[in-house]
């Protein structure tokens, strides 16, 4: 049977597509790890207790809120937040508490910095007591294993001119371009040329 060039693309085309789609939605985590967390152990559980669940894996998110390099590794302080798609930390106000993870890798701490989202697998070694503003606070100390530093995404919202449509997929950065356009159909109109 004859095949095509556009028939061949098309028979390949799909699969990669489809490949791609899906690696875009698996989870950040590998799934030999999260295959060790046991569904019934909560983040506020082990906060309570963490000495009682030493050993245990877990997959946390949250929002760092420093970064420290010291002579066991990375310590990163973050705050707990519910995971959302792909074990994202949602953009929500709620939290459960903070936990410690330690890295045994020295992490860079000028990407590794305050308000960047991570998601964290790792093993409680149980609690660390740490001083927060005048006060102390006794944190769940995460070994861990794999650790993901989301993205940085910005958006920008604003209105170049005033009859912009607002929808997130178009819209202009800058209209410099707009205004020459339209200076020159301008120019053009009053020579009668018509340029493109």
């Amino acid at each position: 049977m004859k095949r095509n060039g556009k028939g061949l693309a098309c028979s390949y085309g799909m699969p990669i597509i489809l490949f791609l789609f899906m690696a875009s939605c698996a989870p950040v985590i590998s799934k030999q790890v999260r295959d060790q967390v046991k569904p019934g152990v909560t983040f506020s559980a082990v906060f309570r207790d963490p000495e009682g669940y030493k050993g245990q894996m877990m997959v946390l998110s949250g929002v760092i809120v420093s970064a420290e390099n010291t002579k066991e590794g990375t310590l990163l302080q973050i705050v707990q937040r519910p995971a959302g798609f792909r074990g994202q930390p949602k953009d929500v106000d709620t939290t459960e508490g903070r936990f410690l993870a330690l890295d045994s890798q020295y992490l860079d701490t000028y990407v590794y910095t305050k308000d960047r989202e991570v998601t964290v697998a790792g093993e409680v070694q149980g609690k660390r007591t740490l001083p927060l503003d005048k006060t102390e606070y006794t944190y769940p100390l995460i070994q861990v294993k794999e650790l993901y530093l989301w993205p940085v995404i910005e958006y920008r919202n604003y209105s170049p001119y005033p009859y912009y449509y607002r929808h997130p997929f178009f819209y202009y950065d800058d209209y410099w371009w707009w205004q020459g356009h339209l200076t020159n159909r301008r120019e053009c109109e009053r020579s009668g040329k018509h340029k493109k």
